[in-house]
Formats: C-alpha cells, sequence, structure tokens
C-alpha cells in the first residue's frame, strides 16, 4: 500500500541528495586557483563565501571575521579580498596585507612566473618579496582578529594611514 506521506518523504530524501550532489560539484575557490596554476594556500581554510566571475577572472572572498595566517611573515586578510584571478597570478588584490619586520604592506599582487622554479611573488609595491611556492601548498589556519585592532585603520586622532605608514 503507497500512503502519499511515505511518497512525500521519498521525493523529499531525493531531492535532498540531488541539492547536496550539485553544491558539491561546484568548484571551491581552492580549484580556481589551482586552475590557474596557484598554489591552494593562498587563502586561509574554510572560505565558502565567494565569488568568482570566469568570464573577467574578478573574484571576492569574503570572511567572517579578519584573521591573520603565519607563513615565513604575517599575512592578513581582511572581511572582504578581491583581485583579478588570471593563469599564473592576482592582479588587482585588495584585503590583504603582508607583515615585513613592525611595517605591515599591502599586497597588491601575486604571481608564479615559472612554477617549476619553486618561487611565487608578493608586490607589495616598492618591492617583490620572494617566498618558496611550497609555504602555499595547503591553506593555512588563520586566527581571527578584532578589525578594531588592526593596523590600517584611520581612526586615530593623530593623523591618517598610508601603506601602513602613519601620515601626520
Amino acid at each position: 500500500m503507497n500512503h502519499p506521506n511515505s511518497t512525500l518523504i521519498l521525493l523529499s530524501i531525493a531531492l535532498t541528495f540531488f541539492i547536496i550532489k550539485v553544491d558539491a560539484s561546484q568548484p571551491s575557490i581552492y580549484d580556481h586557483l589551482k586552475s590557474n596554476g596557484l598554489p591552494m594556500g593562498l587563502f586561509p581554510k574554510g572560505i565558502n563565501d565567494y565569488y568568482v566571475d570566469p568570464a573577467s577572472g574578478f573574484f571576492q572572498i569574503n570572511l567572517t571575521q579578519p584573521c591573520n595566517a603565519k607563513f615565513e611573515n604575517q599575512l592578513h586578510y581582511d572581511f572582504n579580498v578581491s583581485g583579478q584571478l588570471s593563469f599564473g597570478k592576482i592582479g588587482e588584490l585588495s584585503g590583504v596585507t603582508q607583515q615585513e619586520l613592525f611595517l605591515w604592506f599591502p599586497v597588491k599582487g601575486i604571481r608564479v612566473d615559472v612554477p617549476s622554479s619553486g618561487l611565487i611573488y608578493f608586490d607589495v609595491g616598492v618591492v617583490d618579496k620572494q617566498f618558496s611556492l611550497s609555504l602555499f601548498e595547503n591553506p593555512r589556519d588563520c586566527t581571527a582578529v578584532d578589525p578594531d585592532d588592526h593596523h590600517d585603520h584611520d581612526d586615530d586622532d593623530h593623523g591618517s594611514k598610508v601603506g601602513g605608514f602613519e601620515v601626520l
């Protein structure tokens, strides 16, 4: 005997599995990096809220909270990270800063010229910082930081900050 309720339950279960299957087939932001010849560890673990325009390469990542990840140097990721993704590079990058000694510099771009060289370059404006590509093989844990405590807020009364430097 076939009950209408059991048919509805079976249909709901089948639909749920279909939705999960469709969701699982969507490439992650890490898949987009990999397919563009970039290491998956450029962005922190657990990114689920992102957008990539396949035609233009524009992407935006939305984090629930700004965070820091430790490589050779410290990297800071803002709430929103965006840029232009193309093969072997990310251009027009915003929302990522790198600590060098006691100063923070905005990372404007990232590139891998020759993958076999084992090197990756971060454009921090005045110079390109060179790192071992192996540092970025896997996404890292990212420690949440209070957005009000970070280095590049312009809300102090003494001056404004430009590129991590205070202008009085």
